[in-house]
């Protein structure tokens, strides 16, 4: 197994047009507050691309990997080797996952799965772990479905009991651990970090 399931405890996705104030900055401190994955996730309105991407990507890098931190690109599969990537994470119409697994062999992949049919699709044989959500309603993500629930959580672990899973979406620290209990390995933020006051006492309650 290319992930193990603690990885997934505590896991922060973000990029700069999530921030309002500097990404390393806020990264430094959920790493010294102890988050155990990292997702680099540039993309909407106010993304950065091409070098000034490459450049944040590789500044928010070093910081994981000084902190022992997974560090897992969002999509990109050219990001994978400038930024020595342990992983992507790709949704239902991006990359395809044996495509990925057939040019990375080594490489972590993330699935995001929001119903049964999607987890019974082929792509899952190269699935490493999975994205289970929008378990609630959340203004991060512009294209996100219809919130599915911990019922969703709960339904995918009976279906893929051996799967390491991450809920996501609408997270905090008052409802993370409905979606421990439902039967997922962790949690995955973005607001709930980026826009806290106080990110060791948010990272210490998720």
């Amino acid at each position: 197994m290319r992930i193990q399931r603690a990885q997934l405890r505590k896991y922060f996705i973000m990029g700069s047009q999530d921030c309002t104030r500097s990404p390393e900055e806020i990264l430094l401190e959920a790493a010294k507050a102890g988050i155990t994955a990292f997702q680099f996730r540039e993309k909407g309105p106010g993304s950065l691309s091409g070098s000034a991407k490459l450049e944040l990507g590789k500044k928010l890098r070093k910081i994981c990997s000084e902190y022992g931190i997974l560090f897992i690109i969002n999509n990109d599969v050219e990001l994978i080797e400038p930024l020595q990537a342990d992983g992507i994470h790709v949704g239902q119409q991006d990359e395809r996952t044996d495509t990925i697994r057939a040019r990375f062999p080594d490489t972590i992949i993330g699935l995001s799965v929001t119903n049964i049919e999607e987890a019974s699709r082929p792509s899952m044989a190269c699935a490493d772990y999975v994205g289970a959500g929008p378990v609630y309603r959340t203004a991060t993500k512009i294209d996100a479905k219809e919130p599915v629930g911990t019922a969703w959580i709960r339904e995918l672990r009976a279906f893929l009991p051996e799967m390491p899973m991450v809920a996501i979406g609408g997270i905090t620290p008052d409802n993370a651990r409905l979606s421990l209990d439902a039967g997922a390995d962790g949690v995955a933020v973005v607001s709930a970090i980026t826009k806290s006051g106080n990110i060791r006492e948010t990272v210490a309650r998720l």
